[in-house]
């Protein structure tokens, strides 16, 4: 995988801003172990030592994490963790996930019945690492689980039966509004997610995850055409150019324009469509292929060389390479009778850069925007705008 900034070459995050140290958190999937174990150690008749428990992670390595409450009822046993994001909290951040353990002393040993209860979500779309049908527990936190049962029975000394575990997250269908979850099919609450166990401050890894399932799901349902933009505005934007498009052919990219575009052609679509604002488009049109302002900045002398080619000359080239963001510097070409030929430009070469991430067979275009979503430019590889009724051949529109 491409080790973006951000990410060191061991594949371990940076984990200091300045001098000050990041704090770690830990996944949905490790908060549910945890609960796990806390509920089948008191089942099993060991008290939780200090209100922490001790769990394995999906691969390797433990972490111990703090007990909220545990209690002891008529047969089960039910523990809840507050799950903590570090210093890279994200929408389940400080969520409480609760686990429910029932003893099932007829079951086989290794028989654990695994339910997704209230506020977890269920899997309705294929493509995703769980079939349709299924709660949204993945393949990491079912594998970390299994070993935190088998833990607790050797612990115990008890010899291993089966078990009914039921993961419940307090408002979970609240929470899953603020995710991609009813995007990639997940319906009814929040995913319990983790490969690692542990959340890496400021790591792109979530996020670069969260990109390869939509397109999972994009391919798993036929798609021939996604739409890859920046983020909420500029999805807005581009779904008005192509209102055709269903939901699930729409990922939000963020910065990572090459990652996305590999990924995307990985899985063979034969169209993608690119759609961002007018500082993203000279951010590609440079060569950036991760568009981050933290570690993509704008050369704006290589701007306002591109922007004498195309006529624009004296004091307002001048200002162009003292401008401060590309914001400031559409809103000085705005009225220019040049502007046209400075956004073909930016397009051209943002183009050039983007099909060196995707192969001949795929039709790359991209869409650019002005701020208040007002479509400057379109730019297709094919030849020809995609959509019929442009008009413009290549077309760029002022």
């Amino acid at each position: 995988m491409r080790n973006w900034p951000g990410k060191r070459g061991d594949g371990k995050t940076k984990t200091s801003r300045g001098k000050k140290q990041l704090r770690h958190g830990f996944t949905t999937g490790s908060a549910a172990t945890a609960a796990a174990k806390a509920a089948l150690l008191s089942l099993l008749g060991k008290k939780v030592v200090q209100g922490k428990v001790d769990i394995p992670l999906p691969e390797e390595g433990r972490l111990t994490i703090p007990i909220d409450r545990v209690g002891m009822f008529d047969g089960y046993a039910r523990a809840t963790v507050i799950k903590n994001g570090g210093d890279d909290p994200d929408a389940t951040h400080r969520a409480r996930i609760s686990c429910t353990v029932l003893l099932k002393p007829g079951g086989h040993g290794n028989q654990v019945l695994l339910r997704g209860g209230k506020g977890v979500g269920r899997v309705t779309k294929p493509g995703l690492p769980i079939p349709p049908g299924e709660p949204a527990i993945n393949p990491g936190p079912r594998k970390q689980l299994q070993k935190a049962v088998q833990e607790c029975f050797l612990e115990t000394g008890t010899a291993p039966m089966g078990l009914e575990i039921t993961i419940e997250v307090a408002d979970g269908e609240k929470i899953a509004r603020k995710t991609l979850n009813s995007r990639l099919g997940i319906v009814g609450g929040i995913s319990i997610l983790g490969t690692r166990g542990t959340v890496i401050p400021f790591s792109n890894e979530a996020y670069e995850e969260t990109i390869a399932l939509s397109l999972d799901v994009a391919e798993a349902l036929g798609l021939d055409t996604i739409a890859l933009c920046t983020g909420g505005k500029s999805e807005k934007f581009l779904r008005r150019l192509f209102p055709e498009l269903p939901d699930e052919a729409c990922i939000q990219v963020a910065d990572f324009f090459a990652f996305s575009l590999e990924e995307a052609t990985r899985r063979r679509f034969s169209r993608i469509i690119y759609g961002c604002f007018f500082g993203k488009l000279v951010k590609v049109a440079q060569g950036h292929e991760y568009t981050h302002a933290r570690t993509a900045l704008i050369d704006f002398h290589l701007l306002a060389e591109w922007c004498r080619a195309a006529g624009i000359e004296g004091h307002k080239a001048k200002a162009i390479m003292g401008a401060n963001t590309a914001r400031h510097v559409l809103s000085m070409i705005s009225d220019d009778e040049h502007k046209r030929a400075v956004v073909q430009l930016l397009m051209q070469k943002a183009l050039s850069n983007g099909t060196r991430f995707v192969t001949q067979e795929v039709a790359l275009e991209i869409c650019a925007f002005a701020f208040d979503g007002t479509l400057l430019g379109r730019l297709s590889s094919a030849g020809v705008c995609a959509t019929g009724g442009c008009g413009f051949s290549n077309g760029v529109h002022g």
